[in-house]
């Protein structure tokens, strides 16, 4: 690990104060340290956040709001959780229990990609070193995404918690020196394209300070279903975020995204639209994921996510059937 200047902030003026292009923020530091550590990150110095007064989970006319700064184990058991948006405390249940005591809801949306060639510096990888080249492509991908996808990156998204907030159009509120913005989390994150060192639209030395969820009393009925190699600590190799208003056996409304497949959070807006109006059988789930894997683009290690994928949507869709 490179040397660098420690620092701690008190109040959110502090923190921003101390930010810049080579400022890293600290909150429970899960993804931070270990890159830190590789150096695939080598920032100048480094503010702690923990003393920010950014928790706090409420709900008003606006929504559910959630602290930047709320942990993981928290936010999950949490009963506007549970019993008002139940995919979003299930999303937090994807990560081991000692990632969600230490993790926070804002670090986790900024996670960067567990692409192994990103964490091995003696590889090339466009998003560590633009121009480097990509070694997945060619190489080692069977983890690797099918959509949303270029010639310079297929590295997937790691964050379970943004693919239910992606669903359900959720914005974040960031603050930087320049002031305080709101973005939508689906406009957040950028596809790759010919940057993909560019992962966000977060500017130097800014902070998500606020999660906020727009209302929504249909997604008590909602569900997140994370498909992984193994029971624990591992990553998806897909995903699915439903919420569904179901009335008479008629899908009324849905929301759908879905992760582990996509360069960023991916919204089924094509799925919805099949869905919507239409009673809730199999078949109709069947034809409607069907419309998942349009644009997808396998490659050589990974084109059983098609089929998986659409299985894990339909899965999740008639988990929520009653």
């Amino acid at each position: 690990m490179r040397a660098f200047e420690y620092g701690t902030a008190q109040s959110l003026p502090q923190a921003l104060a101390q930010g810049g292009d080579d400022t890293a923020y600290l909150a429970g530091g899960t993804t931070l340290v270990d890159l830190m550590k590789l150096e695939v990150l080598t920032p100048r110095r480094v503010v702690d956040i923990n003393r920010l007064p950014l928790r706090g989970i409420w709900a008003d006319r606006d929504g559910l709001h959630l602290g930047a700064l709320e942990r993981m184990s928290d936010a999950a058991a949490h009963p506007l959780l549970t019993d008002h948006y139940p995919l979003l405390g299930r999303a937090l249940l994807g990560a081991s229990p000692q990632l969600r005591n230490m993790a926070t809801l804002g670090g986790n949306l900024m996670q960067r990609t567990r692409c192994g060639y990103y964490r091995d510096t003696a590889t090339r990888c466009n998003r560590r070193e633009p121009g480097s080249g990509c070694s997945a492509i060619e190489g080692e991908n069977r983890g690797h995404a099918i959509l949303g996808t270029s010639a310079a990156c297929v590295a997937t998204h790691p964050s379970d918690f943004a693919v239910p907030l992606v669903a359900l159009d959720a914005r974040l509120h960031l603050a930087g020196r320049g002031g305080t913005r709101q973005v939508r989390i689906a406009d957040f994150y950028r596809l790759p394209g010919d940057t993909p060192h560019l992962e966000h639209d977060l500017r130097p030395g800014e902070l998500i300070t606020r999660i906020t969820v727009p209302p929504l009393t249909w997604a008590r009925r909602s569900t997140y279903l994370k498909i992984r190699n193994r029971q624990s600590f591992e990553f998806a190799l897909t995903s699915a975020a439903v919420a569904l208003d179901l009335r008479g056996g008629l899908v009324r409304d849905v929301r759908l995204a879905v992760g582990g497949v996509g360069t960023r959070p991916w919204r089924l807006p094509a799925v919805e639209d099949a869905l919507r109006g239409r009673p809730l059988r199999t078949d109709v789930a069947e034809a409607a994921a069907e419309r998942a894997v349009d644009g997808a683009r396998p490659l050589a290690h990974n084109a059983y996510k098609t089929t998986l994928l659409r299985r894990a949507i339909v899965r999740a869709l008639m988990s929520l059937a009653g």
